[in-house]
């Protein structure tokens, strides 16, 4: 590395540590998203991200199934199809979708799919082997399967536990799918991130990971199975701004996803897909107007049940090209490359 380099490498980090400790200071994490991605917002364009989990949800395709909370990575024919349809329908509306994928995955006889979502530029990222709880305190909590299976990870801390399935995942996806993983995701949203676990964030760092999406700010979602009412939508707008990208002081970008999930309108609430697609659409519109960044997470395994038209990647990728050079869609590594310039 030159002097020059060196010395431009030590004025981001510089820039970037004072930008978390200016925003730490006054108690907002906000500011930080706002400093890493420049200070004039008016002449960026907002982000806007597709983001689809690849594992098998609780409840789905129909209430009761739980038994996937043991076997996460035993994608179902109807989940692999609809993630390589909703990938085909995000590239004719020029968008792309992000994908995490459980390692498990990969056990499969064929990843033939999965390798078509890659060859058609769409980035996959890691979500570990076994979609396991990286808050972890005691071997047992990381997962289901090691509850109910420990000796799976007899003699094991948590922490080696949940290193060795990131690194696994990493290496099932490059020497069965010829996959370099493209960031991570933490099975599970934590309403803090990961700002009280500065070991798991060295741990993702330590695995190769510059970035990673962990948070999940916290919102009100209103009364199972009846209609959202004003104050729900305003809340959901409010969280918004808390789902804005931020480095924590290891370094680590974090990318958070944004409210409201899938699984926690259709699985938790019980909403109808119009109540959905609204929240969807205020959303996406309050991140154009406001320049900033929207990361919409859902699951494949769900949303072939609760939306098997495609109705919300379309919708998504619509307003986007509705707002011109106000907005794009990205991959989640383009929102990081910006919070870290």
């Amino acid at each position: 590395m030159t002097s020059q380099t060196a010395s431009k490498a030590r004025t981001r980090r510089d820039v970037t540590r004072r930008a978390f400790l200016g925003a730490a200071a006054c108690g907002t994490v906000g500011t930080v998203a706002a400093l890493s991605r420049g200070q004039d917002q008016s002449q960026n364009k907002a982000q806007i991200a597709i983001t689809f989990d690849l594992e098998m949800s609780r409840h789905y395709p129909k209430r009761g199934m739980t038994e996937w909370d043991y076997q996460k990575g035993n994608l179902d024919e109807p989940t692999k199809q609809y993630s390589v349809e909703a990938a085909r329908i995000a590239k004719e509306r020029d968008g792309l979708i992000h994908f995490f994928c459980v390692g498990r995955v990969l056990e499969h006889a064929s990843v033939d799919w999965l390798k078509e979502i890659a060859d058609a530029g769409h980035p996959i990222g890691n979500h570990t082997y076994d979609h396991v709880n990286v808050l972890a305190t005691t071997p047992e909590a990381t997962q289901f399967r090691f509850k109910r299976s420990p000796w799976l990870v007899a003699d094991q801390t948590p922490a080696q536990i949940i290193a060795e399935n990131i690194r696994t995942t990493t290496i099932a996806l490059q020497q069965r799918a010829g996959i370099a993983p493209n960031g991570f995701r933490t099975p599970g949203g934590f309403s803090n991130g990961l700002n009280d676990r500065p070991d798991v964030q060295q741990l993702l760092l330590d695995a190769g990971f510059t970035w990673a999406s962990c948070k999940y700010p916290r919102h009100i979602s209103g009364e199972s199975m009846q209609e959202p009412g004003p104050e729900v939508y305003a809340d959901i707008i409010r969280a918004q701004s808390d789902a804005q990208p931020f480095v924590y002081p290891s370094g680590l970008i974090e990318i958070p996803m944004s409210p409201i999930s899938d699984v926690g309108a259709f699985r938790t609430k019980f909403w109808k897909l119009d109540y959905f697609l609204k929240s969807v659409r205020l959303a996406v519109e309050w991140a154009i107007e406001n320049r900033s960044v929207f990361d919409f997470l859902c699951h494949p395994s769900c949303m072939v049940v609760e939306d098997p038209d495609f109705k919300t990647v379309k919708l998504i990728c619509d307003l986007v090209k509705a707002a011109g050079d106000k907005a794009e869609i990205v991959g989640l590594d383009e929102i990081a490359r910006g919070v870290s310039a």
